[in-house]
């Protein structure tokens, strides 16, 4: 299974569903970064996404985007072999 890493906050509401659905898909541990804890973090996120919201999701070091996005790849087929996908 693919490492997922998930920039997050503990009052998001996205973050919650992005969560559920990588769940439902089989993701058992999910990487949490916590960005309303700690400010360097919130930093690294936006250098690495462009973006200042969450949740910013990455599985393995694909960013994927957010909650949005996630969705979007699922029903798309796109996110259950990215998930499949092993380390090598």
């Amino acid at each position: 299974m693919a490492r997922v890493t998930m920039y997050s906050t503990a009052v998001c509401p996205y973050c919650l569903r992005a969560e559920q659905l990588l769940k439902s898909r089989g993701v058992e541990a999910i990487e949490k970064i916590r960005v309303d804890l700690d400010p360097e973090a919130r930093e690294r996120m936006v250098e690495q996404t462009g973006r200042r919201t969450v949740p910013q999701i990455f599985i393995d070091d694909r960013h994927i985007g957010g909650c949005d996005e996630l969705y979007a790849l699922d029903r798309a087929g796109g996110l259950a072999p990215l998930l499949a996908k092993s380390d090598e």
